[in-house]
């Protein structure tokens, strides 16, 4: 694949990253649920469709989520059951990470288990939330996202709240339920509907907080679990949006510094910060003229952002980074826009996937946002009164902003984790979308988590290129192997 499946929409700013407080589940949370009525969908797939109820605990509306699986390719005897996976996002799809099974999972685990995964209520075409049209979206990214005019941030204040108000008033009945709780619940109807009696689960990203409120909930439930890229149980989220910027940060240090070493940089300056400042240089520019685009859009501040955090998920589109650079330094900001696109989940033909929307509606679900706009401002500009992440930071901190117009209460709170079998964390280095520090975190909250370090780049460790990452955790996921807490896998080059 091209861009790792475990990326999140930026655009909405920090990922979903508090735990539920809620109470473990009692056996039964909803109706009982039969097997699957699995179906061809091509290419050596199944699909299903799986009923849940919209209303955990409460009889009525359902809700269809779309389920696909690859069977195990090896026999009877050799197969163990079925590991669910989710990409992450909020709003990534898991039924489109199935389908790339081949490429992001390894051979033994393919062999010993049917990969499972679903789209999560509100997500791809299980019952998508919609809040704008595609027209409203390509305005809503592109809106200046650092605002220093009264003009600006009034502009911006208004589009957040268009985008809330628009959730509500075309996914009303959704909007309530969309949070990680209920996705978690969901999980758990999966699971029986598979004929587990326990889970096996990959979680990456946002697929990390999916897998550790299950885990609070049904701590007698699992059986394995690896959290791959994990979220930090205990920051605010205004907190963790600076962190995470200053994560960004670093990877854009680390690449300029690999650049200048190996050679053929875009840039003028010979030294590190040199270089940094002509990409702040850049940014300067497109917040009052934006970059020529395609012809029918600009680029402007925002969507240059966009386009410089996309290639820095993953160490191998650094090179891409370098050319839309090079492009964007002479005014043409094309490789830039397609970059956004890919981030945002922009199609070629102007129509948008409901990754971002989804994103958005299911971190303002979970809650735990600042509910004063003016807030958003102060923390921006302690962000970059402090110089810790001066080209991103303020942009992430505001790029939130239609939380604090969200029309429901938050359902999560603290993390409290007992019971569970032992919980596989992985945590690398230098990931620019969660930080080792938050993974380090997560592993110690869990109670049973066990942490696996991987010294490297890039967002997310398993299936990218670290055969002790790959080792680790498929040794864990097959045998039950787990590795000495703290066990580090060194960095590939």
């Amino acid at each position: 694949m091209g861009r790792r499946w475990c990326r999140a929409a930026a655009v909405a700013g920090v990922l979903a990253l508090a735990m539920t407080g809620l109470e473990p589940a009692p056996d039964r949370v909803g109706p009982p649920v039969g097997g699957l009525a699995w179906t061809d969908c091509g290419g050596g797939f199944e699909c299903a469709a799986l009923q849940v109820p919209l209303v955990h605990g409460r009889p009525g509306e359902q809700v269809e989520l779309a389920v696909i699986r690859l069977p195990a390719s090896g026999g009877a005897g050799e197969r163990i059951g079925s590991l669910v996976v989710n990409p992450g996002g909020p709003g990534a799809s898991g039924v489109e990470y199935v389908r790339a099974a081949r490429v992001v999972l390894g051979g033994e685990v393919r062999k010993r288990f049917d990969v499972v995964g679903f789209d999560p209520r509100g997500v791809g075409t299980s019952a998508p939330v919609e809040c704008l049209s595609d027209a409203e979206l390509d305005a809503f990214v592109a809106l200046d996202g650092t605002p220093d005019t009264a003009g600006e941030r009034l502009a911006l204040e208004e589009g957040a709240r268009r985008f809330a108000e628009g959730c509500r008033r075309r996914s009303g009945r959704l909007l309530p339920h969309l949070g990680t709780v209920n996705v978690a619940r969901d999980l758990d109807l999966l699971r029986q509907a598979l004929g587990e009696r326990r889970l096996t689960y990959l979680g990456k990203s946002y697929g990390t907080l999916l897998g550790a409120v299950y885990a609070k909930l049904f701590p007698g439930r699992v059986r394995a679990m690896v959290l791959d890229g994990a979220l930090d149980p205990g920051r605010s989220r205004a907190r963790l949006g600076v962190e995470q910027a200053a994560g960004f940060e670093r990877a854009l240090r680390a690449y300029v510094e690999d650049c200048l070493a190996v050679g053929g940089c875009p840039f003028m300056s010979r030294t590190v910060d040199g270089a940094l400042e002509e990409v702040s240089g850049l940014l300067r520019r497109t917040d009052g003229r934006p970059l020529r685009g395609d012809g029918r859009r600009g680029v402007t501040q925002a969507v240059a952002v966009l386009g410089l955090l996309g290639p820095l998920y993953d160490r191998a589109l650094w090179p891409e980074l370098g050319e839309a650079l090079r492009r964007a330094f002479k005014g043409d900001g094309a490789l830039l826009l397609r970059n956004a696109d890919q981030l945002t989940g922009r199609r070629d033909d102007g129509t948008y996937s409901n990754e971002t929307e989804a994103n958005l509606a299911v971190n303002c679900a979970d809650g735990g946002y600042p509910r004063r706009p003016a807030t958003y401002g102060r923390i921006a500009a302690a962000t970059a009164a402090r110089g810790r992440a001066p080209r991103f930071g303020a942009y992430l901190v505001w790029s939130s902003l239609p939380c604090a117009y969200w029309p429901h209460p938050p359902e999560l709170g603290p993390l409290d984790v007992k019971g569970a079998a032992p919980i596989l964390v992985v945590g690398t280095e230098r990931d620019p979308v969660t930080p080792y520090a938050w993974a380090r975190r997560l592993a110690g909250a869990l109670g049973s988590g066990v942490l696996l370090r991987y010294g490297g780049d890039g967002h997310t460790a398993y299936g990218g290129g670290s055969r002790c990452v790959d080792e680790v955790v498929e040794r864990y996921l097959v045998a039950g192997v787990v590795p000495e807490d703290g066990a580090v896998c060194p960095g590939i080059g």
